[in-house]
Formats: structure tokens, C-alpha cells, sequence
């Protein structure tokens, strides 16, 4: 039997595809990245935002089309979508077969061998998965034993699971539970057999990682957590993700400014700066708060990379606070800047609001947003011409002496590359030094600087 994954949707989702394989590898299954040679494919969904929803419905369609015309027996629906939604879509989709949940990824095998028996033809979600009453201590969740699929030189390090802050436009609460840290020392220990693997970068994500241990330590730990992930040999780079900049302590500064492994970036979303909409979003920070943080961020951290996440045409958006947000954005000029539409999920308390903005002004606004951030960041870029960088080769240009790198800048899938010119041979996860000697765009050129 060969089996294919899919995996939708955020880098959390990704560790819980990587332990599901490492399951699975542990008991001697065959994987394949080609869809008409997998007997069984398993989908891990998202539904985090409309457009993640649609991509894992067609996804699912596709791929279950697969049993007229490929060498698919079994489709198996995992992740999000798959949880939200069993009822749905074992109605909308017949080809799926079994279902599991986001807090079941360790029943992958059951459900494998349920389908594959033909002894269970459609496996359920039970109620407890549903309450997420899974234990972060046990398997997969503190296993070591993955199957990587980031090329090997880097890897996500999930600490947490679920969330507590409720903002009104977001769904993961109410799909992926409250709150919960894996412990520390599973966490040590993942990290460790990583480094084993050739893993130089850890990414550090939850749905908040400033929150880490306040669950069950009775206080924040990322900052010792940090410490001591730097102390394993074989890990050179610790890179943090989803840090909610009220939770952001002067501890987790001073670790960041201090300890060596830590990139200087920071993935702060922040979703608005108008107080008026900040406020119906439920978010905990306002304006001139979020002014002092970034500033004060900067003066601690002079060469630090932050990277946002903004929403447009939040309900009840004016063109005043979208003009606020615009000066905002232009003002602090971020190293790194997204933006996403807002998208009305149900059961949440915003898809209810009035003064629901139109698809087409959402859109305008956020493409306002992107033109002013492009010309940020193409200016950013122009500024590190003559920097001597450290840097991580990801790979080679096909037939041309270049090859594909990050900065500390640059996170895995969403940020930028510097392309190295160079007749030196380079592996995949090396680190060298690069001067660089010019832009382009978002992007890099450099050279080998010789010490």
C-alpha cells in the first residue's frame, strides 16, 4: 500500500501532518508524492478563512475523483475542515471514507486499518475529541518520531495547541480548543532527536507562543523555553512566530536581544490599528500601545525584522479607519507586511456585526495596503546593499551557479530569498557569509564574503 498526504493550511497543521507520517512510518507503510500511485491519500484540511475552506473542499473532490481513474482505494478527511464540518461533507463528498479530527491525529492508524478492512466505512469524530480533553504529554503531540518534510534543515516546533483570546472574526477556539502548552521537557526532547536529523532551524509556532506554559506552569516560559532549546548542539537558529504583541514581556525581549540562536524577527500579528475596530475585534491592544511596543521593540533590537498580519473591510470598517490603518502601516513600516480580506465565518460573533463591508472595497483596501507595503519592503531591500549577512542555503538554481537562501529576515513560505552567486558547492542548511550586492524586489543578490 503507498500512501500520499496533503497538507492545507498554517505550518501547525504541517506538524500535525509530520507526526501523523512519523505514525505511520513507524509501522512500515510506503509513501508516494504521486497521486495516481496512492492508494490512499489522507487530506489534512483547514478552514480558518473562506478561500482555506474552498481550497480543501476542491482538494478533496479532486483527489476523490481519483478512485475512477487512479489507483485510489481509501480518502481519508483529516484537520480542521474535516472537524467542523464531518457531517457536511460525508454528505457533499461520498468518496471520503473515514474522517478524523484535529485532536485525533494519533488515531490515523485505526483509521487506516478501519478503512483498508472495510470494517468502518465512515469513521467518526467522538465527543471526546470534540471537547479537546487530549493530553499534549502523550503521543503524537510529544513524539519524537517524525517524518519531515521540509527538506530536513529546518522544522516547526509546535508548543501549543488551541486558543484563549476569542477574537470575534476567528473560528480556531472554537474548532482547535482552549489553550494548552506541550510540556517543556517533550519539548526538549523533540528538539533534540530534530537536531538528530540534521535540523539546524527550529520555527518556533502555536496559535500564540507568548502564552507558552501560562497553562500549566502558572506563568509565561517561553523565554526558558527558548534557553533551553539554544542549548542543544546542531540547532544554530531558533525563529519565533505568533507573538501577540501585548504578551510580548521584557524577558522574551532581552532573550531575543541576547541569546545568540535567536533570529532577530518577530511574527507580530496585529490585524488593525484603528481603536474603534481593534476594539470590535476583540483584540487587546490599541494604537498607541501598539506604537510603544514596536518602538521600544526597535530601540532593544535595532536590527529586528517584524513581520504583521493585517484585515480588511472588518465589519463596520470606515474609509476613516481604513485611512488610520494606511498611515499606520506607511509610519512603522514593517519589514514584513500581509493582508487578508476579511472572511465572515459562521459561529463567530463578527459574522452577525452590521455594516458587513463589500468584497470589492475589502479587496481595494487591501491591495492599497500591499502597494504601500511593496514599496516599504523594495526599499528595505535597497538599504541592505554592502550587509554582510549569515545566511541558510535552501538549494541551487537549476544549470546556473546561484543558489536560493534566507536571512534571518526571511521565514520558510512567506518571506524572501537571497540568491548567492557563487562556483563554490553548497549544500542544502550550510551557512555562510554573504555580502550583498544588490536587490531585487523583495529579494536579495549576493556574494561569498572571504574572510
Amino acid at each position: 500500500m503507498k500512501i500520499m498526504f496533503v497538507s492545507l493550511g498554517c505550518d501547525k497543521n504541517l506538524v500535525d501532518t509530520e507526526m501523523m507520517l512519523g505514525t505511520l512510518s513507524k509501522k512500515g507503510f510506503d509513501f508516494t508524492d504521486d497521486e495516481n500511485e496512492a492508494d490512499v491519500i489522507v487530506v489534512n484540511t483547514c478552514c480558518f478563512i473562506g478561500d482555506a475552506k474552498e481550497e480543501s473542499i476542491n482538494t478533496l473532490i479532486e483527489l476523490g475523483a481519483l478512485k475512477e481513474t487512479g489507483s485510489l482505494k481509501c480518502l481519508i478527511a483529516a484537520g480542521c475542515l474535516a472537524q467542523r464540518y464531518k457531517d457536511e461533507i460525508l454528505k457533499e463528498i461520498p468518496e471520503i471514507d473515514a474522517i478524523i479530527g484535529i485532536a485525533a491525529i494519533d488515531e490515523i492508524l485505526k483509521a487506516l486499518e478501519d478503512c483498508l478492512d472495510r470494517l468502518d466505512k465512515k469513521a467518526k469524530v467522538s465527543e471526546e475529541e470534540r471537547k479537546y480533553f487530549k493530553d499534549l504529554a502523550t503521543p503524537p503531540y510529544a513524539s519524537t518520531d517524525r517524518l519531515l518534510t521540509t527538506g530536513g534543515h529546518y522544522a516547526y516546533l509546535k508548543i501549543a495547541e488551541g486558543c484563549n483570546k476569542r477574537c470575534t472574526y476567528c473560528v480556531i477556539p472554537y474548532v482547535r480548543g482552549n489553550f494548552r502548552s506541550v510540556p517543556m521537557e517533550d519539548l526538549v526532547a523533540q528538539a533534540e532527536k530534530l537536531a538528530e536529523y540534521g535540523v539546524r532551524e527550529l520555527i518556533l509556532v502555536a496559535q500564540e507562543c507568548t502564552l507558552y506554559g501560562k497553562d500549566i506552569y502558572g506563568e509565561k516560559k517561553l523565554p526558558e523555553l527558548i534557553r533551553r532549546l539554544a542549548k542543544i548542539s546542531g540547532i544554530y537558529w531558533i525563529r519565533l512566530l505568533y507573538c501577540y504583541p501585548e504578551e510580548i514581556t521584557e524577558d522574551l525581549i532581552d532573550v531575543i536581544a541576547t541569546e545568540k540562536k535567536v533570529c532577530h524577527y518577530i511574527d507580530m500579528p496585529i490585524q488593525h490599528s484603528s481603536d474603534r475596530i481593534l476594539k470590535k475585534m476583540g483584540r487587546m491592544t490599541n494604537e498607541k500601545e501598539l506604537r510603544e511596543r514596536i518602538t521600544h521593540i526597535r530601540e532593544r533590537i535595532p536590527d529586528i525584522a517584524l513581520r504583521t498580519t493585517l484585515i480588511s473591510g472588518f465589519p463596520g470598517e470606515t474609509r476613516e479607519d481604513f485611512e488610520s490603518l494606511y498611515r499606520f502601516v506607511n509610519e512603522m513600516e514593517f519589514d514584513r507586511l500581509g493582508v487578508f480580506t476579511y472572511s465572515r465565518e459562521e459561529d463567530t460573533p463578527a459574522a452577525s456585526y452590521p455594516d458587513q463591508v463589500d468584497e470589492d472595497v475589502k479587496t481595494k483596501r487591501r491591495d492599497e495596503i500591499m502597494e504601500l507595503q511593496q514599496e516599504i519592503a523594495f526599499e528595505k531591500a535597497e538599504d541592505m546593499i554592502g550587509k554582510v549577512l549569515t545566511v541558510m542555503v535552501e538549494g541551487k538554481v537549476a544549470d546556473e551557479d546561484t543558489y536560493v537562501a534566507r536571512t534571518y529576515k526571511d521565514a520558510p513560505g512567506v518571506d524572501g530569498f537571497l540568491f548567492i552567486n557563487t562556483s563554490a558547492s553548497l549544500m542544502s542548511g550550510d551557512f555562510v557569509k554573504v555580502k550583498v550586492t544588490d536587490s531585487n524586489e523583495y529579494d536579495l543578490i549576493g556574494e561569498i564574503e572571504h574572510e
